[in-house]
């Protein structure tokens, strides 16, 4: 895979990320006021993180020769199309006495980063296509 072709997919899912992360914290920010509901939170960099060092592991370790797939496989990497976000739910605070633990000024903070990083995001991926643009104008 090029790096172009890695770079607007990497985009393409932290945007993916960038959305979902919206729509649960707008979730939580409506249900701020609900008793007993629980903010949820999406995880994705550190696993994401997780996959890239494993291929650098792999591409730097040592490579053993298999003769059967039943053979015990070391430094296989971590494919990073196959990390998922998760969703989170913080059962274990509760910052109110009706048991809600959903701040509504820190998600509605929440909000206007994960919109700029969208924007962020997009212009990122304008970039990457301008300059590919450009290289086939020349």
């Amino acid at each position: 895979m090029n790096s172009f072709t890695r770079s607007i997919d990497l985009l393409q899912r932290e945007m993916d990320v960038a959305s979902l992360r919206y729509q649960v914290t707008a979730n939580n920010l409506v249900n701020s006021e609900v008793p007993n509901f629980k903010r949820s939170t999406v995880s994705f960099e550190s696993e994401l993180k997780r996959a890239f060092d494993s291929e650098e592991k792999a591409k730097n370790g040592f490579k053993l020769t298999t003769t059967d797939e039943r053979h015990i496989q070391i430094n296989v990497p971590y494919d990073y199309r196959e990390v998922e976000p998760r969703r989170n739910v913080d059962y274990i605070s509760t910052s109110k006495p009706n048991g809600n633990n959903v701040d509504a000024e820190a998600e509605a903070q929440n909000i206007l980063q994960i919109q700029m990083q969208y924007r962020l995001l997009t212009q990122l991926t304008s970039f990457e296509f301008n300059q590919v643009n450009t290289a086939m104008k020349k």
